[in-house]
């Protein structure tokens, strides 16, 4: 089997980059991704794909090829953030206070160019490709899409998934073997003390005081107990809420914040804050609660399907294409929780940064812009990723 994935790209370019036009000035929230689902859907069905919803706006397409063979799971995102636009742009945001600031819209046209270059060779296609297009990635739908059976009828046996990424130069991409993207939990420490005047101090117990030597310990904890090479921790405290009257020392504080891990070994990481903060507050007479909530799980490629990844990159853009330095980030993506089922997958960072074409800005800003060339880039490297999986070309 040889398609000619390039010139395909060619054919259909013009109508990938107005369905990404059209996504983007019809940007949606998390799970209120309405007329894009909707969109979406329309064109897996004009392709003749087996189409089916999953956790409401979320879309699965199933093409199934002629032959027999492995499955595997393409993953886009179709939801946007809550951000006023500042482009001037002839199809910006015409939804107020919404725009697509990270690359999504893109991801969704993407996607849907594959599907419409290997539905045109389902005769030939050797196995099974699973287009998945999941609402709400900003604020972790993943979860809800696998409890809705998203990996079912059929399991995947392997996962692809791309991102534009403007930190990246147009023509290049980032992927790493291993972790790649860390775990994000969520904290949140009610520290209990005994309220009293302002002017009187010793009658009470400030939890302020005590949330002063909390920062303190954390911070500690962090920089002096993980080997920063081997076991990457941030502790970061984004919100403190104590008190409501200016000469008043209040009974109680709240903090909130976040603990990401770019290694495996969080839990440890976690019973060690939940010692600390608790011991600290016992030394200073407060007593405390401590809630940690999963955001995102840790995501790690795994190393077969990141070397298919680099392979065909190096074939498409050239030998020197595949960038790892600050490829590996704190941040996360819930793509994970698709891994974490036990299907190997591939997470890689698409290039589309070009001052001359001004998309340089970071994702989730206001000037967030994008490198139109991106597309057909992306196109041809998931495209030829898939066949390369299948054992095609």
């Amino acid at each position: 089997m040889k398609i000619n994935v390039k010139d395909e790209i060619a054919a259909i370019s013009e109508e990938i980059l107005a369905i990404r036009r059209d996504i983007h000035a019809h940007p949606e929230l998390g799970f209120q991704e309405f007329r894009t689902a909707q969109l979406v859907e329309d064109q897996l069905n004009g392709l003749g794909l087996r189409v089916r919803r999953c956790a409401g706006t979320g879309v699965i397409g199933v093409l199934e090829g002629a032959k027999t063979g492995k499955t595997v799971m393409l993953r886009a995102e179709l939801d946007a953030l809550p951000i006023t636009e500042e482009n001037d742009l002839p199809f910006c945001s015409q939804n107020p206070g919404v725009m697509h600031a990270c690359g999504h819209d893109c991801n969704t046209a993407i996607q849907l160019g594959v599907a419409k270059i290997l539905a045109a060779h389902r005769g030939e296609l050797p196995g099974t490709v699973v287009f998945l297009f999941q609402p709400n990635e900003e604020d972790c739908g993943a979860p809800q899409m696998i409890e809705d059976g998203a990996l079912l009828d059929p399991r995947p046996d392997a996962i692809f998934s791309s991102h534009v990424w403007s930190p990246i130069p147009t023509g290049k991409i980032g992927v790493v073997p291993g972790p790649q993207c860390a775990s994000s939990y969520y904290f949140k420490v009610t520290i209990h003390g005994q309220d009293t005047a302002g002017y009187a101090p010793w009658q009470g117990v400030s939890p302020i005081d005590c949330a002063r030597h909390v920062m303190d310990a954390i911070d500690t904890m962090q920089t002096l107990e993980y080997n920063t090479l081997d076991e990457p921790t941030l502790i970061t405290v984004g919100m403190i809420h104590g008190g409501n009257y200016m000469i008043n020392i209040p009974a109680d504080l709240e903090m909130q914040g976040s603990i990401r891990c770019l290694h495996n070994r969080e839990k440890a990481v976690h019973a060690r804050f939940r010692e600390i903060v608790e011991d600290v507050c016992k030394a200073y007479r407060c007593t405390c609660s401590v809630e940690i909530t999963c955001g995102n799980n840790l995501l790690s490629n795994d190393e077969a399907l990141h070397n298919i990844v680099c392979g065909v990159s190096r074939e498409v853009l050239g030998g020197d294409s595949v960038v790892t330095a600050g490829v590996r980030e704190m941040g996360g993506d819930d793509l994970a929780e698709f891994f974490r089922t036990g299907i190997p997958g591939c997470y890689y960072l698409i290039g589309m940064g070009n001052p001359a074409k001004g998309s340089v800005a970071a994702h989730h800003n206001k000037n967030f812009r994008v490198d139109e060339d991106v597309l057909d880039i992306a196109v041809e490297l998931q495209s030829r990723a898939v066949l390369r999986y299948l054992g095609v070309q």
